[in-house]
This record gives structure tokens, C-alpha cells and sequence, in this order.
């Protein structure tokens, strides 16, 4: 065999083996988990969590939480629950037409009357409540010396969309007429919320719009569900991630919508919607491994383009559900920092 044909031979032999994911040069991997949150990520292995998208929606509620994974690498680690742990609390109950929501109320010390932060917890609309997502709502309060009312909504697939986008309306409404019984300032409230929260977070800032009713001041968007688009990018390079992945996206939807043609409510993908212009600034926190990173990103630039102040922040390192974990993951701590500073100089503004 001459050179020449050697030299096509072993050409011909390269085109024809299958490429595999890491031959690809554009092709991403996703990114490692740091040290702290991979401790999380190990111990909530260990407390035999599985991926929702093999579970039954029952054994979905029922298993051990990201956030009890962060509770017990606290506890393993003697980490002190304070100050936070002295938060005081009190529960009520929000009167709607749908009926009783439930609802925490994060009490800072002094007299006030108190700025107000209206938070709805993560859990896709399906799992998950005002018990599990505590920690970030208890961090807010204390940093910002804020009311925090963590607010409990319907959940899917018993209340199918948009039984949660109702209740989470119903409720900011009810706490603009109401919070003064509860000592707060309702010229200086502020909406929060985390994944399916964060979406409905940024419901409620748009709905006051059309709605011509009390805008809140500022509002503070971690990872949210911003579009239905489930082939973005992060999509992608974070398909297998923990404790969220892309089959894991799919089933929380599957179990929210009567029908996928739901997904195209523009309640759902904000990112299609073109009546941004006029809602409160927007703090927009993001975990770099994390099938909602692009939602997130892209949200944030389409506010930009409409002219509303954003300050958007990726974390490198840490996953979805990070972001309550400040005790023992200190990204969490520097998002809860930035979310604490600019709801501060909102409050600020708005006195």
C-alpha cells in the first residue's frame, strides 16, 4: 500500500466511526458541581431521592427534598441556625373565590410598619410547600428587614393550570388591601420566587400592569420557568443535571397542563410575550447547572429590550435549588446578598 493510499485509507476510517458526544468539538459538557454543592447534592443522594420523572406524583411529595439535604450537611457540619432561626413567624389564611390559601408570615424585629416581600415557593406547581422552601423567605426577612409572606397556591395535577397563576394573584391582591393588619407597608412591596415561583412572580408583576392596580417595587426572579422551550441550550448541556434535569422539566409540565398547547400561554412562556415594558425592576438570580439557566438569560434581555432594570447574575458551580442554601453553600449566600441589596434600595426608593 503507497503512502497516499494509506493516507486516504485511515481518512476513510475516521469518517465512518460513529461520533459520540465527546467527539463532537462544539458539543458542551456540563459543568461540575463545587465542592459545597456537591456535598448537598451527595447527601441528598443518601436520603435515597430519585429523579421526579420515575416517580408517581405521591412519592414525588413524599421523598427527602433538596432542602433536607442542606439541612443535614448544616447539622453535620454544626453549622448554628441563627440568626435566621429567629425570625418569628405566624401562619394565616388567605380568603379567595377558589377558597383558603395558606400563608407564612417572616416577622423581622422592631416596629415598623415593614417593607413587604410576596414569595411563592418552587416545586414545578406539583410538589413541594411553604415548609420546605423556608429557608429562603426566613434569610430574606432577616436581611432586609422585611415582612416576607410565603404564600401556598394550588397544586397541579389535582388543580391543573392556571389554578396556581390564580392563586397567586389572588393573593398579592388580597396582601395590597390587607398587610396594613399585619404591620406592613404596601407602597413598598416587592414580589419574589423561586423555579415555578419565580414564574409566578413575574405573573403577578405583569398582571398589575393590566390590571392598573399597585405595581410592586422590585422583583426578585430565581432560576424561573420563563418559556416553553425545552431545546435551549442549557436544556441541552444540562439534561442529566441534579435534582433538576430535562425529563424531570417534562414531567412537572406533563402533570401542570390539561394539554402541551397549554405551554404556549404566554403565563408560561413569558419569553414570547411582548408587553414588558413598564413592570418593576427586576433582580434575576441563576445557577449555572440548571436546565433554566436560558429561560432565565433570556427573560432578563427581553425586560432589558423593553426598558425595565434588570440585574441579572449566574452562579457558577451550584445547581438548581441552590439558592436557600446560604448556611452551607456560599453562593447562595452571595445570591441571597445581591437579592437582599437591591430589594433594599427599592424599598429605599419607593419611601
Amino acid at each position: 500500500m503507497t503512502q497516499k493510499t494509506f493516507k486516504h485509507s485511515v481518512i476513510a476510517l475516521i469518517f465512518s466511526l460513529p461520533l459520540s458526544a465527546a467527539s463532537i468539538s462544539n458539543a458542551q459538557e456540563m459543568a461540575k458541581p463545587n465542592a459545597e454543592m456537591q456535598a448537598v447534592l451527595d447527601k441528598l443522594g443518601a436520603l435515597e431521592a430519585k429523579p421526579f420523572s420515575t416517580l408517581t406524583v405521591p412519592d414525588a411529595r413524599t421523598q427527602a427534598s433538596p432542602a433536607d439535604a442542606a439541612h443535614a450537611v448544616q447539622w453535620d457540619k454544626r453549622i448554628s441556625s441563627n440568626p435566621e432561626a429567629q425570625v418569628t413567624t405566624k401562619d394565616i389564611a388567605i380568603p379567595t373565590k377558589a377558597g383558603t390559601l395558606a400563608a407564612r408570615v417572616y416577622i423581622p424585629g422592631g416596629k415598623g410598619p415593614f417593607p413587604v416581600v410576596v414569595y411563592y415557593h418552587g416545586g414545578g406547581w406539583v410538589v413541594a410547600d411553604i415548609n420546605v422552601y423556608d429557608g429562603a423567605p426566613r434569610a430574606l426577612s432577616l436581611g432586609t428587614n422585611a415582612i416576607v409572606v410565603s404564600v401556598e397556591y394550588r397544586h397541579a395535577p389535582e388543580h391543573k393550570f392556571p389554578a396556581a397563576h390564580d392563586d397567586a394573584w389572588s393573593a398579592y391582591e388580597w396582601f395590597v388591601e390587607n398587610i396594613h393588619e399585619l404591620n406592613g407597608n404596601s407602597d413598598q412591596i416587592a414580589v419574589a420566587g423561586e423555579s415555578a415561583g419565580g414564574n409566578l412572580a413575574a405573573n403577578v408583576a405583569l398582571m398589575a400592569k393590566e390590571m392598573k392596580t399597585k405595581q410592586p417595587v422590585h422583583q426578585l426572579l430565581v432560576y424561573p420557568v420563563a418559556g416553553n422551550d425545552m431545546n435551549t441550550s442549557s436544556y441541552k448541556e444540562n439534561a442529566n443535571a441534579k435534582p433538576l434535569g430535562k425529563a424531570d422539566m417534562e414531567w412537572f409540565v406533563k402533570n401542570t397542563v390539561s394539554s402541551m398547547d397549554e405551554t404556549k400561554d404566554p403565563r408560561i412562556n413569558l419569553n414570547g410575550r411582548s408587553d414588558l415594558a413598564g413592570v418593576a425592576p427586576a433582580t434575576v438570580i441563576l445557577a449555572q447547572i440548571d436546565p433554566l439557566q436560558s429561560d432565565g438569560e433570556i427573560y432578563a434581555g427581553k425586560l432589558k429590550d423593553a426598558g425595565v432594570a434588570v440585574d441579572l447574575k449566574t452562579f457558577n458551580g451550584v445547581t438548581h435549588e441552590f439558592f436557600g442554601m446560604g448556611k452551607v453553600v456560599p453562593q447562595a449566600k452571595q445570591a441571597l446578598d445581591l437579592a437582599v441589596a437591591n430589594l433594599t434600595a427599592s424599598f429605599a426608593q419607593a419611601k
